[in-house]
């Protein structure tokens, strides 16, 4: 058979008309040029046809077209009216002929007698044809021999406007014009049947000669014995032949590979690529056959068979392009086949894992990473058990006790297994605590057997094997040494049991997510600390004061701790300071930073500063940090600090603020409307060279200050100015709603549900001080306005109910007012505030400020101010744009009597105290102990002899001088 191919091929092509009739080309060629001369013939019959009957159809159509235009212009009627409608008609009527090509128009009366014709002598004379339809109204057309010769005329009536027929009108062709038409198309029509009849022939030829090649001018007894024995050949062989063309549609398929791939009987011509849906043929194999690629024993699947595929091109020899595919049956590979693949899933599964355990630093999420991930490619069923100390970020226990169950994932969600959440401690004979303890993963592969699995819980146990879970593999998440928690694997009556090797698949999974969990663990450790450290730096609680009515709000951010801190301090004179700041950045440094800022808040506070002063101290300590911190490994300096520092006094109703590249407070007034303060915007801490602007405002009784860090408004999906208005929108409208509820509508309005960036939020009501609790007096200066003071000073607290704290209060006035008038200037203010204490305030003109100092035994003074300490709660000094103040608290009797308490401590001051003056004298005195009021009581002042005071009149206790130029006493 090979050498009769072989025979073939070497024949040389010759010419196809020099190819004996006898082969199977010759005679095919034969036939098809028989064919195509006769189709040739009988186009051009039917052209001619069509041809002639199209020109007869042509003059019918024109000369009814012609006819009826004329029959309906305009002036016709008027023209058959006239005495001779010849002479009109006859005119209009050539002029008409020539231009439609007609032959002739003829117009007739009723009785067919013609009014015009081509030839004059005609007219006048009865019109040849039928005329009885148009008379009934109608268009006939008819052949007929007229004057002209055989002609084909089309004759339409004419009517008056009342639909009665007055006139005939005939248009028509002679016959020998229209054939004259056809004739001229002939040559047409025979020179293109003769085109058609050569390119058909020699297609025809190009065909046979194609046919010549591919049969190899193979006579048909010759072709028939070549496929019998090809089908011989191709049909008994045990090996799959598949011919693919190289347009990728399957040519042949023998029986073998019928049968191999369970191809339908009508799969020839069928594309490969449709071959998966036809046979179930493995979507690799099918990519195979598309490409056309060599292959040589490659093993790919056919349902539950492993096939050989050898794939060859077919055109190396010169013939057709396409390729050659053999089939053969390796079904006995399929074991290892299979044990490869199964291989190749655990790879994957482990590549997976990888890629998706441990995404974030939350404990919780790795672990419920990690049981997705198993599920169902390894286990039916995966809960995750971690030592609820892991959770907090803690050292876990050394027994299986306290394990939170943190994940479970499963094929159903209807499974018996401990729900998601509880807190379960394992008897010792689980197996879960027994790989806790051990450290090494353990393997149940029947649990019906499993008596120590069954005492932890012998009703769920049952439910659990009930419900078919039937197998488990316990293996502990144990990172650089330390066990973290149980990763259990079940599987359930889908599935065979574990096996060793998927016990050492089910290790290597859990450890790879171990280290995660561990990071995890220490970041949320490091967090916790992190955060306790910020929130130790932020204030607890609020202190007590009546100036303002606080809420507020600290948010932390989503990716850690952050430096923005909020501080409400209160100050002498009932008056309260309002402290926000913000350290750009995370982590521990912002924090501490942050907490370095708020103590020097608080430290400046103490000073009494104005807030511009304030913000200069703290922009100069920015500073020094920075230059502390430059050169070293810490973190780079406190860049993008801002600080917003505000007081609010309420006996004067006005609140002073500064700001240091912070945002401007907003202001909800007593009417519901809310606007920012115009607040000079001073640069952020620790770039210095620029002074910061104090602002004061006059606040109206129940006016909101809002306090807030930029974490509030800004965001990344909206501006700076959108943030701003929706703060007004949610302040807006609600000036009685108190502070902590409008905290938490602006959050409501304003934030997701976890900030990107931290947020404090502060909004303080003013509260002002009833002026029946305030009490002020101008003094002169002169010695004896002490005692009118005391006078007055004691009427009061009568008239406040607090009689028992006259004499402190006296005493503490006494010296603080003597020593405005001797070493001061004018002018000398004194005021009272009833408040959470009582509080007294000595004003002057002066800047100096004295300075409390121990007093030797041999000194005659400088023991003023050491008594107001000892008498008072707090005293201390605040600067004024002119002059001072200098003020002490007391406090009130409800105070756990600590205004008693003060006057006992006071008796029992002793001469080691006071030097050589005894406390008679002492007490006697004008100003306590820096001299007494014997020339004050001279003139008129009060001796509070009743009080126990010993008053002599020629007793000189002259005071010392105190520090800094500031000495005491008064003359006796």
């Amino acid at each position: 058979m090979a050498d009769r191919f072989a025979r073939f091929r070497r024949v040389s092509p010759r010419s196809l008309m020099g190819k004996s009739p006898r082969s199977v080309a010759g005679q095919v060629f034969v036939l098809q040029v028989a064919l195509v001369v006769l189709l040739v013939a009988c186009a051009v019959f039917a052209l001619v046809l069509q041809s002639e009957r199209d020109t007869s159809a042509e003059a019918k159509r024109r000369s009814v077209a012609v006819a009826q235009t004329f029959a309906h212009s305009p002036g016709l009627l008027a023209a058959l009216q006239t005495p001779d409608p010849s002479k009109v008609l006859q005119p209009l009527t050539e002029v008409a002929r020539k231009a439609s090509g007609v032959d002739f128009i003829v117009v007739m009366n009723t009785q067919g007698i013609r009014y015009t014709h081509p030839l004059p002598s005609k007219i006048g004379k009865r019109f040849v044809g039928t005329i009885g339809p148009s008379l009934a109204g109608k268009v006939y057309t008819e052949s007929v021999h007229g004057p002209l010769g055989h002609e084909v005329q089309a004759i339409v009536p004419v009517e008056n406007p009342a639909g009665k027929v007055v006139a005939l009108v005939s248009a028509g062709l002679k016959v020998k014009n229209v054939v004259s038409e056809v004739d001229r198309q002939l040559p047409i029509i025979f020179g293109a049947g003769a085109g058609a009849l050569a390119l058909a022939t020699g297609g025809t030829a190009l065909m046979g000669r194609r046919l010549q090649r591919q049969t190899h001018s193979l006579a048909p007894d010759e072709m028939t014995r070549m496929y019998e024995h090809h089908d011989a050949v191709l049909h008994s062989v045990r090996e799959g032949v598949l011919i693919i063309g190289d347009d990728g549609r399957l040519l042949l398929a023998n029986d073998e590979a019928r049968r191999l791939l369970e191809l339908p009987p009508d799969v020839e011509g069928h594309h490969v690529s449709e071959l998966s849906g036809l046979s179930g043929l493995d979507p690799e194999t099918v990519a195979l056959l598309s490409s056309g690629r060599e292959a040589t024993d490659e093993v790919h699947f056919a349902g539950e068979r492993l096939l050989a595929v050898n794939q060859r091109p077919t055109d190396r020899g010169g013939g057709p392009k396409g390729t050659v595919v053999t089939l053969r049956d390796t079904t006995e590979l399929q074991a290892l086949s299979g044990r490869a693949q199964v291989a190749r899933e655990r790879l994957k599964l482990l590549y997976d894992a990888g890629l998706s355990v441990g995404t974030t630093l939350d404990v919780v999420r790795t672990a419920d990473e990690l049981a997705r991930v198993a599920v169902p490619r390894f286990a039916d069923f995966v809960t995750v058990d971690l030592a609820d100390a892991v959770l907090h970020g803690e050292e876990p226990a050394g027994t299986a006790t306290d394990m939170r169950r943190v994940a479970v994932a499963g094929v159903r969600d209807d499974h018996p297994l401990y729900e998601k959440g509880r807190l379960i401690d394992f008897l010792p004979s689980t197996p879960q605590a027994r790989g806790y303890g051990t450290g090494r993963s353990v393997l149940v592969t029947d649990l019906s057997t499993a008596k120590g699995w069954h005492a932890q819980d012998p009703r769920r146990t049952k439910d659990i094997l009930d419900y078919g879970i039937h197998s488990l593999i316990a293996a502990p998440i144990a990172a650089r040494g330390v066990v973290l928690g149980m990763a259990n694997f079940w599987r359930s009556k889908q599935h065979d049991a574990f096996d060793d090797e998927e016990l050492s698949l089910a290790e290597e999974l859990v450890a790879r997510a171990a280290v995660s969990i561990d990071n995890a663990r220490r970041y949320t450790r490091e967090h916790a600390l992190a955060v306790t450290l910020q929130r130790s730096l932020l204030p607890r609680a609020l202190p007590e004061q009546t100036a303002l009515d606080v809420g507020y709000r600290y948010l932390p951010a989503q990716s850690g701790v952050s430096g923005d801190w909020f501080d409400v301090i209160p100050l002498s004179g009932s008056r309260v300071a309002l402290a926000v700041g913000d350290v750009v950045g995370h982590g521990l440094h912002a924090a501490a930073t942050m907490g370095r800022l708020r103590t020097a808040v608080h430290n400046f506070s103490t000073l009494d500063l104005p807030p511009d002063e304030l913000l200069s101290h703290l922009d100069d300590l920015v500073g020094r940090i920075d230059q502390d911190e430059a050169g070293t490994d810490s973190a780079a300096g406190v860049v993008g600090a801002t600080c917003l520092y505000a007081i609010y006094d309420p006996v004067a109703r006005r609140c002073a603020m500064a700001r240091a590249g912070h945002l401007a407070p907003a202001l909800v007034h007593p009417d519901g409307s809310v606007t920012f303060a115009d607040l000079p915007a001073g640069p952020p801490l620790g770039l210095g060279g620029m002074p910061f602007q104090t602002a004061e405002l006059d606040v109206a009784d129940g006016t909101q200050l809002v306090l807030y860090t930029d974490g509030l408004i800004e965001d990344r999906t909206r501006d700076l100015d959108v943030g701003m208005e929706l703060l007004r929108d949610a302040l807006a409208g609600h000036p009685d709603r108190p502070p902590e509820e409008s905290c938490q509508a602006v959050l409501d309005e304003l934030l997701p549900d976890r900030p990107k960036d931290d947020v404090a939020l502060l909004i303080a009501r003013t509260r002002p001080l009833s002026p029946d609790r305030i009490a002020d007096w101008d003094v002169p200066v002169d010695p004896a306005a002490v005692a009118r003071m005391r006078g007055a000073v004691s009427e009061k607290l009568d008239e406040w109910g607090l009689s028992e704290l006259a004499f402190i209060m006296e005493l503490v006035l006494s010296e603080l007012i003597t020593n405005a008038i001797r070493h001061g200037s004018e002018p000398i203010h004194v005021r009272l505030i009833h408040d959470r204490t009582l509080i007294c305030e000595v004003a002057d003109g002066s800047s100096t400020s004295p300075h409390l100092r121990y007093a030797a035994t041999t000194d005659e003074g400088g023991r003023g101010l050491f008594l107001v300490s000892q008498l008072t709660e707090r005293w201390g000094t605040r600067y004024m744009p002119q002059g001072k103040v200098i003020w002490a608290e007391q406090a009130l009797p409800s105070d756990h009597g600590h205004g008693t308490l003060a006057a006992e401590a006071f008796l029992a001051f002793g001469d080691e105290d006071f030097g050589d003056e005894d406390m008679p004298e002492a007490r006697g005195s004008g100003d306590g102990a820096d001299g007494d009021t014997g020339e004050a009581q001279g003139s008129g002042g009060a001796p509070h002899g009743d009080k126990g005071a010993a008053q002599g009149p020629g007793d000189e206790t002259q005071g010392g001088a105190e520090d800094r130029g500031h000495g005491s006493g008064d003359e006796a």
